[in-house]
C-alpha cells in the first residue's frame, strides 16, 4: 500500500507475543500502537487517537466486550470501528460482539490478507469498489469453515457458523447474500436448515449452495425441492466455489433489481 498519509491502528492484546507479531504483520502498512491492557489502551487514546481498534475478547481484569462497551458509551471513542480477534469460533461471541457494536469479528489464526482487508473495509470504505458480497458459511467441520473463509473473504464478508442449531440467533445480526450449507451434520442437516431460512421473508429467494460429499440424484432432487440453488462437492475446488458463488450472487442482483422496478 503506497499511501502518503499512514493511518493509525490500535492494537489491545494481554498476550505480548500476539501484540507484537500483530503489529508485526501490519507495520508496512500502518501507524500501529500496541496496548497490553484497557488502562494503556485509555492512556494512550489521551494522547493520539487511532482511526480503528483491534481487540482481543480474552483479557484478564476488563475483556474485550468490556472494553468495547466503554468505548461506545464514550463520546469520545464511540466512532472508532473495533474489529474483535478471538480464538472462540462461535456465534454467542459473534452476536455478543455485534451488539455491542464491533464492526467487524476475526478468528484466530487468520492471514494477513484477511486482516488488513478487514481493516481497509472499516477505514477506507471509499476505496473500496463496493460493499462486499455478505456469505453465511454452515459446516460443524471448522476446516471447511476455515476453507471457505480463506477462499472468499478477499472479495465478500463471510460469517462462519459450526452450529447450525444457532441459525435463527445468529440471522437477527447479520443478513447474507448467499448462503453455503453443509448437507450432512448431526443434530441437524443441510435440509433441515433450508426451510428455516425460507421462512425468513427476506430470504426467500437467497440463493443456497449445499456442500456434500454424497451428491446423489435423490439427494439433489430433495434439497432442489425445498429451494436450494445449487451442489458443490467436497474436497472444495477454489475455482468451482469461486464461480458458483460469483454466478448466484449475480443472478441474485438481477432479481432484486427487477423486484425493485415492479415495486
Amino acid at each position: 500500500m503506497n499511501k502518503t498519509h499512514r493511518s493509525k491502528i490500535m492494537i489491545v492484546d494481554d498476550v505480548m507475543f500476539q501484540l507484537l507479531s500483530t503489529k508485526e504483520r501490519l507495520k508496512n502498512n500502518y501507524e500501529v500502537y500496541p496496548a497490553q491492557s484497557a488502562d494503556i489502551m485509555l492512556d494512550l487514546l489521551q494522547y493520539s487517537l487511532p482511526e480503528l481498534i483491534i481487540l482481543d475478547i480474552n483479557m484478564p481484569h476488563t475483556d474485550g466486550y468490556e472494553v468495547l462497551t466503554m468505548l461506545k458509551e464514550d463520546d469520545r471513542y464511540s466512532h472508532i470501528p473495533v474489529i474483535f480477534l478471538t480464538s472462540q469460533d462461535s456465534v454467542e461471541n459473534m452476536v455478543r460482539a455485534l451488539k455491542l457494536g464491533a464492526a467487524d469479528f476475526i478468528t484466530k489464526p487468520y492471514t494477513d490478507t484477511e486482516l488488513i482487508n478487514a481493516i481497509e473495509q472499516q477505514i477506507n470504505p471509499a476505496e473500496q469498489s463496493k460493499i462486499k458480497p455478505t456469505i453465511l458459511a454452515i459446516d460443524d467441520n471448522p476446516s471447511i469453515l476455515k476453507s471457505i473463509n480463506a477462499i472468499l473473504h478477499s472479495n465478500h464478508t463471510i460469517y462462519t457458523l459450526p452450529t447450525p442449531t444457532k441459525i435463527r440467533e445468529l440471522l437477527i445480526m447479520v443478513n447474507p447474500d448467499l448462503f453455503i450449507l453443509d448437507y450432512n451434520m448431526p443434530v441437524m442437516t443441510g435440509f433441515d436448515l433450508v426451510p428455516i431460512i425460507r421462512e425468513q421473508e427476506e430470504h426467500k429467494y437467497t440463493p443456497i449452495i449445499f456442500l456434500t460429499s454424497e451428491s446423489t440424484k435423490s439427494n439433489m432432487v430433495q434439497a432442489v425441492a425445498l429451494g436450494a440453488n445449487d451442489f458443490l462437492a467436497k474436497p472444495i475446488d477454489d475455482v468451482l466455489l469461486h464461480e458458483k458463488v460469483t454466478y448466484h450472487l449475480r443472478g441474485c442482483l438481477i432479481n432484486r433489481k427487477i423486484a425493485n422496478l415492479i415495486e
